[in-house]
């Protein structure tokens, strides 16, 4: 999969065919996404399509001809109130208002994709900017990246403004896990932190002989300390090193300012609408007891934060289910019995086998800063649905892992 391409707004643009639009009952949510996948699959033959370009922004939904010419339609992204896909059919979906019209009538506009992976695509890009938007709304919210700890790999697009300076200093020796997902577990013991990550500078299988004192206090001066393998050279570049560390360290540590943005790559743009990337856990557990049935967050277990997890909204509630991480380096869904080469994968299959699992996990999502009304300054943003009751969750600081 490659990139999207960005213009200087932070406007993705991509080509599909637009099918047509038909009135969305009001009713509640799951039965309106039933309603939405039953006139999908009926629109699966209908071949009245018209070529267009689509452009995706955190302001809203654009449709123009094929040229980029004449602007067909404008949507708000206030107006949309949820983004739907049927990979299976290359289909791809969203219900909005018609735009300019103060009336409460809500249509699905459909559109044709070139092919499966193109539909699914179209679909993060609009939840991705559902969730851009709601950080930008709600900036109390956005989670705090210095509550985490260094990554062990170098950061993806997807780890926006995490700190680099420990992470630089890297063991020689530690190997990158080829897992999908970033973070580790947090370790709030400073002096742990330190020895560990002297450890990996100096190995326990090298000849170099390292005092605890000297780890303590990274005073690396005597000659008593070095073994014939560690040089003034390599001596004085770990001492470097370590001192960058502790300014980086000393330095106040803040939420990130810079904001994220569409210009992924499309393995990173889902991975940041599956795992709600920005927005802090709590937030994301009560935004995920609202959304549609199905819908599902990725992220480290509560118990075992080196491993995944898939928080899914069933109608139960929010049920968590472990990844576990199989001998053969697999991927397995907690209780069941398939195994993956990557979480993506899983991710995939359990989008269209139900198998073990009480219901589909669902490519829809909710607008949560979704606005009744046309004029905003009647009414303040409002959620679309409740649902009939939220699953209490407990509260846990998010912590990145690979």
């Amino acid at each position: 999969m490659g990139e999207a391409p960005v213009s200087d707004d932070g406007t993705v643009t991509r080509s599909a065919e637009y099918v047509g639009s038909f009135p969305v009952d009001d009713q509640c949510l799951d039965d309106q996404i039933e309603q939405l996948h039953t006139e999908l699959k009926l629109l699966v033959t209908c071949k009245r399509r018209r070529p267009v370009s689509l452009k995706f922004s955190i302001k809203g939904v654009k449709m123009y001809n094929e040229d980029e010419t004449t602007l067909l339609m404008a949507h708000a992204l206030r107006r949309v109130s949820l983004s739907t896909a049927r990979p299976v059919d290359a289909q791809f979906a969203f219900v909005s208002h018609n735009p300019g019209n103060f009336d409460v009538q809500l249509y699905c506009h459909v559109f044709k994709a070139r092919h499966a992976r193109a539909a699914q695509f179209l679909n993060l890009l609009l939840c991705r900017c559902f969730q851009l938007s709601y950080l930008e709304k709600h900036p109390e919210e956005v989670q705090d990246e210095s509550a985490g700890s260094a990554p062990r790999r170098n950061p993806s697009l997807l780890n926006h403004g995490f700190p680099l300076s420990v992470s630089a200093l890297v063991s020689f020796r530690r190997a990158p896990f080829q897992g999908l997902l970033p973070g580790i577990k947090k370790n709030h013991k400073s002096s742990d932190n330190q020895r560990s990550f002297l450890d990996d500078v100096f190995p326990t299988s090298s000849p170099s002989l390292v005092r605890k004192k000297a780890i303590r206090t990274k005073a690396l001066t005597s000659g008593a300390y070095r073994s014939f393998t560690f040089t003034p050279i390599k001596q004085r570049i770990v001492q470097e090193r370590l001192s960058a560390s502790e300014k980086a360290e000393n330095k106040p540590t803040g939420r990130r300012h810079r904001a994220p943005s569409l210009a992924e790559t499309e393995e990173a743009l889902a991975q940041a609408v599956w795992s709600w990337a920005g927005i802090a856990v709590d937030s994301s557990y009560s935004l995920l007891a609202d959304d549609v049935l199905g819908s599902y967050l990725l992220c480290p277990h509560p118990k075992k934060p080196k491993c995944g997890s898939l928080i899914i909204r069933f109608n139960s509630g929010l049920v968590t289910h472990l990844i576990e991480n199989t001998r053969s380096g697999k991927f397995m869904l907690e209780k069941c019995r398939t195994e993956f080469n990557s979480v993506a994968e899983l991710i995939e299959y359990y989008t269209e086998i139900l198998d073990e699992l009480p219901c589909l996990l669902s490519s829809a999502r909710v607008n949560h800063c979704y606005e009744w009304e046309e004029n905003p300054s009647k009414q303040p943003s409002v959620k679309l649905h409740k649902t009939p009751s939220k699953t209490k969750t407990k509260s846990t600081s998010r912590k990145r892992w690979f």
